[in-house]
């Protein structure tokens, strides 16, 4: 499991609601012509257990995806009109990183021995990101987070869209680009200039902010890629359509987070990939939505 990443919920499979599919999605689909791209990795800081690589040759067809994860805004527009409860409200609680609570709350939520800076926050969910006392105020257009994969795939249901499997994602995060490291090429921050929202200084005890946040940022924040897609590097993790491999029955999630840092979780590569199980969620993994074309 990635160091950023929640632990999950213990192997609950818990399934989305039923909702109405004549939902109307407002955001802006990009079209993409696909073909064959280079998927995978064999860049020497990967992670081979995650199965990054080999390099091989992977044919996408045409189809369409999200220049932006689902904000904040487009989620509650999904709640007004279907009255859909999360994962997270029907367990009652979801992960906040330690850091963002207030001191009586981060004492009572429970920690994950192994990733103690996450803290099982009772009332946390997608409308209070960090449990009782916080809102959305001023974060409406930031990606919705605390979102499973039961809930993403509810969403794509009432919009009509699903989500993309990892090698649409991948193919789209790439930005037209062969084997770059990055969306934007091989260098973290070309000519000094920060590209993505991820951690800087030690994890996880301080975060300088030098890339503008230490929370999530807004979904078009910093420039697009090739493509026009926004922070498919950094921000929020995305869940895709797979299963992460035919040995664990968790979902694939793309992209990495507001919390991944050079030091033990650089899974902000494009190529990066990792887990978690289909009801867990936490407050840095969120999701964008595809078509066929």
């Amino acid at each position: 499991m990635a160091g950023c990443c929640a632990p999950g919920r213990g192997g609950h499979q818990g399934r989305a609601e039923r909702v109405p599919t004549d939902g109307r999605d407002t955001g802006a689909l990009i079209a993409l012509p696909g073909g064959i791209f280079r998927m995978g990795t064999d860049d020497r800081d990967g992670f081979p257990e995650d199965r990054e690589g080999p390099v091989r040759e992977v044919t996408v067809a045409p189809f369409a995806i999200d220049a932006h994860c689902v904000s904040n805004a487009r989620f509650a527009e999904f709640v007004s009109a279907t009255g859909y409860r999360t994962d997270a409200e029907r367990y009652g609680w979801s992960y906040v990183f330690a850091k963002f609570l207030p001191g009586e709350l981060r004492k009572v939520s429970p920690r994950p021995q192994q990733t103690p800076w996450w803290c099982g926050v009772s009332g946390a969910y997608w409308a209070t990101p960090e449990g009782p006392g916080s809102d959305l105020e001023g974060r409406w257009e930031h990606p919705v987070v605390h979102i499973s994969w039961n809930d993403a795939t509810a969403f794509c249901a009432w919009a009509g869209r699903r989500l993309p499997t990892e090698s649409e994602w991948e193919y789209a995060a790439r930005g037209g680009l062969d084997q770059a490291r990055y969306p934007w090429g091989d260098e973290l921050t070309p000519g000094g200039q920060h590209r993505c929202n991820i951690w800087q200084g030690r994890f996880p005890a301080h975060n300088t902010a030098e890339d503008g946040y230490t929370g999530t940022a807004p979904v078009d924040a910093y420039e697009p890629n090739g493509f026009g897609l926004y922070n498919v590097a950094g921000n929020v993790w995305e869940w895709c359509a797979d299963l992460f491999g035919p040995a664990h029955a968790g979902r694939a999630m793309r992209g990495g987070s507001y919390l991944c840092h050079a030091s033990y979780c650089n899974r902000y590569r494009v190529a990066a990939r990792t887990k978690n199980d289909p009801d867990s969620s936490s407050g840095n993994v969120g999701f964008r939505v595809a078509e066929d074309l």
